[in-house]
C-alpha cells in the first residue's frame, strides 16, 4: 500500500499536503479544545450567578418577612371625592 501510494505521480504533492491535513488537523483539535473549556467557564460563571441571585432573592425574602410595616392597624386609608374623577388620598403616608 505504502509502494503504491510512493509509486505515485506528484507523490511529493501528495506528501505536503497529507502533512497540511496532519497540521491542519491538529490546529482544528487545539481550536476546538479552547473553544471547549471557554464554553465550560462560561456555563460555570452563570451558575455562579445563577446562585448568587437566589441567595440575593431568598435574603430579601427573608428581610420582608421580618420587617413589620408602620401604620394604622387596620390597614384602612381615607378618601376624598373632589369631584369628577378626582379623589384624594389620606393617611397612606403618614407616619407612627
Amino acid at each position: 500500500m505504502v509502494k503504491d501510494f510512493a509509486a505515485n505521480e506528484g507523490s511529493a504533492f501528495r506528501s505536503l499536503a497529507a502533512v497540511g491535513a496532519t497540521l491542519a488537523t491538529a490546529a482544528a483539535v487545539i481550536v476546538g479544545a479552547v473553544l471547549a473549556v471557554f464554553a465550560a467557564a462560561t456555563v460555570a460563571v452563570i451558575a455562579v450567578m445563577g446562585s448568587a441571585l437566589l441567595a440575593f432573592a431568598a435574603l430579601a425574602m427573608r428581610a420582608s418577612r421580618k420587617v413589620r410595616a408602620r401604620g394604622r392597624t387596620d390597614g384602612v386609608i381615607e378618601a376624598r371625592h373632589l369631584g369628577g374623577h378626582h379623589w384624594v388620598a389620606t393617611g397612606w403616608n403618614e407616619r407612627r
